[in-house]
């Protein structure tokens, strides 16, 4: 099975990394910080505002099993990309809606996806130049506390 890499950001990673865990085709998630310029960082950091990333989910997925279109349909249901900068309560440029594609063919799927919604959809939509893996104990966070998300819990 060779596998792709996708990466998005849809406010707090916690639901995200959750939601995606259960897709049939992903096979494995890690949260952690992308789209900024300070590498290495730490999640006080990147809540402090100063990093220019976003909290993300990146995992590998079959795509064999499941395509590249469907983790977006997902990713765009299970967080409301009209906000910018923000999920819910959470505030701030960490929590913007954004996709970061791996090859052309992602980012031509990304926009196509985000056209689809009209002008009012915010999501940035750019080419993965880091990524800085979250701290263990942000990884698998819901599912260690025996929580799982869902879009309507994510998505207010």
């Amino acid at each position: 099975m060779a596998t792709k890499t996708a990466m998005f950001g849809a406010g707090c990673f916690w639901g995200v990394e959750a939601e995606f865990r259960r897709v049939e085709g992903v096979t494995v998630t890690e949260v952690g910080y992308a789209g900024g310029d300070k590498v290495p960082t730490t999640y006080q950091e990147v809540c402090g505002g100063r990093t220019g990333h976003a909290e993300v989910v990146r995992f590998a997925y079959d795509p064999e099993r499941v395509a590249y279109e469907d983790l977006l349909a997902i990713f765009f249901t299970i967080h409301d990309p009209t906000q910018l900068n923000r999920q819910g309560p959470d505030v701030g440029s960490q929590y913007r809606s954004a996709i970061f594609y791996f090859d052309a063919d992602q980012e031509q799927a990304a926009r196509a996806a985000k056209q689809r919604l009209g002008e009012v959809a915010v999501t940035e939509i750019k080419m993965i130049t880091s990524f800085v893996k979250a701290e263990e104990y942000h990884q698998q966070y819901l599912a260690k506390r025996g929580q799982i998300a869902c879009a309507s819990t994510i998505r207010k």
